[in-house]
């Protein structure tokens, strides 16, 4: 049931990040308006405690919109996708911040990311070891 939950969470919060930035665009007339000029770009991204996403039920969700602005639930959207346009989206080129300092503290949370990056299908999962590590990795991306 756990995972379920989980499934209807982000395919809900999915579909509302990739459609919200389309209803404007109906308007317009096919190839008009600064909407026809990028590719879509709408992330959720969720978070829970655990091993792997399969037996983590997210305790957090944010959605995140990059193109042509910065927006969605994301707490600091303009800065996490200025961060993942310097990686071109390549979530496993986020580093850790240069002087932040974490405990070895074994408290398991996993991230997710799903949606669309530039047109093109992004389906991620990490596992970071404790909160402090995940919200040092790629700056603002992963701190919500």
């Amino acid at each position: 049931m756990r995972n379920a939950a989980r499934w209807a969470t982000t395919l809900g919060l999915t579909a509302a990040a990739v459609l919200a930035p389309l209803t404007g665009a109906a308007q317009a007339a096919p190839g008009t308006g600064p909407s026809a000029l990028y590719a879509p770009s709408a992330l959720v991204l969720t978070m829970g405690h655990g091993e792997s996403a399969p037996s983590v039920t997210p305790e957090r969700a944010v959605t995140l919109t990059c193109g042509p602005g910065a927006s969605g639930t994301h707490p600091a959207a303009s800065s996490a996708c200025a961060d993942l346009e310097g990686v071109s989206g390549n979530l496993d080129a986020l580093s850790m911040r240069p002087g932040v300092f974490c405990t070895k503290q074994y408290d398991p949370v996993v991230v997710t990311v799903e949606g669309v990056w530039q047109g093109q299908r992004v389906s991620y999962e990490r596992t970071f070891p404790n909160e402090c590590v995940m919200n040092a990795h790629g700056s603002s991306v992963f701190a919500f």
